[in-house]
Order: structure tokens, then sequence, then C-alpha cells
């Protein structure tokens, strides 16, 4: 259930692998037109150390996309990751930076390691209206600096008329402060569909994951009766969780481990990942472990609520209703006679 979420870190910027990482010459498994592979070194980091992240919590890193939960006008509301990212010219001198610092670094004369310099005014793209950096990003002269990779993390109210957030609108109610948020039972043995409201999540961020996000590895829905919902970053506990060394960890995910990584989160928030590719494995998986449990449907709202989201609305009919997996929540739905109105008239607007 969601509780303890406060002990919990939210998902601001890039995490760090808990491993010292390493570049291999060859194409990327992870990511399209990448011609080389990030994998994890035998070393843990000294800073996943000093951060007591033996003592982590070990939570699993789903495969959606991110998104934060805090006020906008007045109003408590879902905000999108957007990465404001260098204009043309900046990014060819920085990838032209890069290529040198790589050559610099396999002669056996220079170790230094050099600092790209950016014209934090000139350097940018122009970013949506509303847009505000990431927690934690450092403001120089009133200006965000970018990561290492030259993008600065941030986030974007979404906006019910535009079409790019309509996978995000379909697991809200901004109108009654509602979201749809998967968690696991407090003994981990089923997941918890709940109806909650967006204030109780203020400050949190988030995974979407369902149909139209990266490929549906969970099987949510199909492309007739996509679903989406919300999953609070830390709340699905790894149980059985490896020896955070690298052995360890690759024969876990190869036998037990059906997940796309884990993420653990220190006491003091701080957090650190480990990725099946980090390991040289691939992702995704047939029938990952998100994807086993059973799943129950707990509302416990109005069947009286005026509500514009339409998936909100047939859950909240189905309260109490269990099925055996999220594979089989489009089942139950169209069990109910349910899921016609919500392929036919989508999300409404939201005024």
């Amino acid at each position: 259930m969601l509780t303890d979420m406060e002990s919990l870190g939210s998902v601001q910027k890039k995490i760090s692998c808990v491993f010292e990482t390493g570049v291999l010459d060859e194409p990327s498994t992870k990511r399209d037109n990448q011609s080389y592979k990030v994998v994890a070194k035998e070393t843990i980091k000294q800073r996943a150390l000093d951060n007591d992240v033996m003592n982590a919590i070990a939570t699993e890193k789903l495969d959606g996309t991110c998104v934060y939960i805090a006020q906008f006008e007045g109003k408590p509301w879902l905000w999108a990751r957007f990465d404001k990212k260098p204009n043309k010219g900046a990014e060819r001198r920085f990838k032209k930076f890069q290529y040198q610092q790589k050559e610099r670094k396999s002669c056996e004369e220079s170790k230094e390691t050099l600092k790209f310099h950016w014209d934090l005014v000139k350097d940018f793209k122009d970013t949506p209206q509303y847009w505000i950096p990431a927690s934690h990003v450092e403001i120089v002269a009133g200006s965000p600096v970018p990561d290492d990779i030259g993008h600065t993390p941030g986030w974007v109210p979404i906006s019910p008329g535009a079409r790019q957030y309509c996978w995000h609108l379909s697991a809200v109610d901004l109108n009654n402060n509602l979201a749809l948020v998967l968690s696991e039972s407090d003994t981990g043995d089923e997941l918890i569909l709940s109806c909650v409201h967006l204030s109780d999540l203020e400050g949190h961020t988030a995974e979407l994951i369902g149909t139209n996000i990266n490929g549906n590895p969970y099987g949510l829905g199909s492309k007739k009766f996509p679903i989406h919902l919300l999953v609070i970053h830390g709340t699905i506990k790894v149980r059985n969780p490896p020896d955070i060394n690298i052995s360890s960890v690759k024969d876990w995910f190869k036998n037990t481990g059906h997940v796309e990584g884990i993420v653990w989160h220190c006491t003091n928030r701080t957090l650190f990942k480990v990725h099946r590719n980090h390991v040289t494995l691939s992702w995704p998986v047939d029938n990952p472990s998100l994807s086993r449990l059973p799943v129950r449907i707990s509302t416990n709202i109005s069947c009286d609520l005026d509500t514009d989201t339409l998936l909100i609305n047939q859950l909240i009919r189905l309260n109490g209703h269990v099925c055996d997996s999220l594979t089989q929540l489009e089942q139950l739905l169209c069990a109910e006679g349910t899921i016609t109105d919500i392929c036919a008239n989508g999300q409404s607007s939201v005024s």
C-alpha cells in the first residue's frame, strides 16, 4: 500500500549506477542510435558506500515515463518530464569536446579531465511555458546548469488540451484531484489499483506505465483498449534483493529478478540503480514480475462522482474486484461491459 512514502527518494535527475561503469564499443541494446554500451564494473562506487547503500531499501525500477506531482496555479497537478537540451550549435561543440576527451584519455600521456564551458543563456533551446528545473539542479546567475550529458532535467505541467499528454490525462482527473495509482499490498503478494487524491502525492515522482509507454512491457491494455496507471517511485519493493556485487546481481537478474532494474533508496533519500543492460542482459523480458501478481481494485470513491476521466469512472464501479494479473485488467473491464465507452470517448477535456 502507499505507506512510508516519506522515506523514499524522488527521481529528480538521472540516477547513478551503484557500480563504477565503463564503455564498450558496440551498439547499445537500450538506446537506438547509440554506438556504445555502458556496463558496470566490479567496484561499488565510493559515493554509494558513503551513503550506506548496503542498508538501503531495494525497489523495482519500472519502465515507463517519469512524472512529478506538484502544485500548479494553486491546484495539485501532474507534471511531465521535459529536459532542456542544447541547440544545434552548442550540441556540435559538445560532441566535438566529448570526442577530444575520449582521444585524450586513450593516450597514456594525458589523464587530465577538462570541463566543457556552457553559455547558460545562449547554448540551449527554449523551453515550454511554465517549465521548471528539477529539484537539486544547480542554478548559476539565475540559469540552470546542465548535467554531464548536456541536459537539464525539468518538468512541465500537462495541458488538458495537448495531444502529447493524452496518456498522462487518462490516469488522472485534474478537476477532481484524483489519480489512478498502482501499488503493492503490505505482504507484496498482490497489487492494489487505487484512486488517490493527487494532493496526497505532492512532492513525489512516479512512473507512468501502460499501453502506449515504452512498448508496454507489462502488457497493460491494448491498442484498442489503452490503460495507463501511475506507480509512485519506490513503492514496489524487491523482496529478495541480491547482494550488491556484479556476480550476484547478474545471477539474480537471470534467475529470479524479472525486472528492468533495481533502485536502492538510501536513508538520506539518495538513489542508486542497476539496470539489466549494465550487466549485458536484455530488457524487456517475457512475463515480468509486475505482470505476475493478482490485481485488486480498491477505489473506495462514490459511484456518484462526476469525473471526466472514463477509466476512473469505470474502475470506481469495479471496486473490490480482483483479476489474475495486469494483463487481465482489460479482460475484467470487458467482462463488465464498460470498456467500450473508454475507447469510444477517451479523455474528456478539463475546464
